[in-house]
């Protein structure tokens, strides 16, 4: 699983160096910065149904010809589908403000989406509009405290640029 942690020793490995003072510095600021990523995690996945509702009744109120025939929420089977992925989207963030690193996006998340997606023929922007609701949604101290809330933000907008 990829994080500061793993992808600093690999460079200096591949380098055949020990990680320099710089590389250090970067897994000290993660480590600093656990605690709020672990908050956010802890937060996230205690209200995750919620989150996930939230965003995905946006996503069809905001583009309700999705529910028309042939369209990507023409049924109850694919709307539940929309709302499945919104949800694994959220728990890649969830795995990801644990580990400290982008790992589980890359890996379980981004790798071929674009593909799936026009193979599926499923539009991006609806996806994109629930995370940037979700992200713009969140505050301190309502949801989590404000570093919490910056590590969360962080990862919407790294999915929210994937999908983009």
């Amino acid at each position: 699983m990829k994080s500061v942690v793993t992808t600093v020793i690999s460079a200096a490995d591949a380098a055949g160096r020990f990680p320099s003072g710089s590389d250090l510095e970067s897994v000290q600021g993660s480590i600093q910065r656990a605690a709020a990523r672990l908050e956010a995690a802890e937060k996230l996945a205690a209200g995750i149904d919620a989150v996930t509702k939230e965003a995905g009744d946006l996503v069809f109120k905001k583009f309700p010809y999705l529910k028309e025939a042939g369209q990507a929420g023409e049924n109850q089977t694919k709307i539940d589908k929309c709302y499945r992925d919104i949800k694994h989207y959220l728990r890649l963030i969830n795995y990801c403000l644990v580990v400290g690193g982008t790992g589980p996006l890359d890996e379980w998340g981004i790798a071929g989406q674009r593909e799936v997606y026009r193979a599926l023929n499923l539009p991006t922007a609806p996806y994109v509009a629930a995370f940037e609701y979700t992200r713009d949604r969140a505050c301190a101290p309502r949801d989590m405290s404000p570093q919490a809330l910056v590590e969360f933000r962080a990862y919407l907008d790294y999915v929210i640029n994937s999908l983009s």
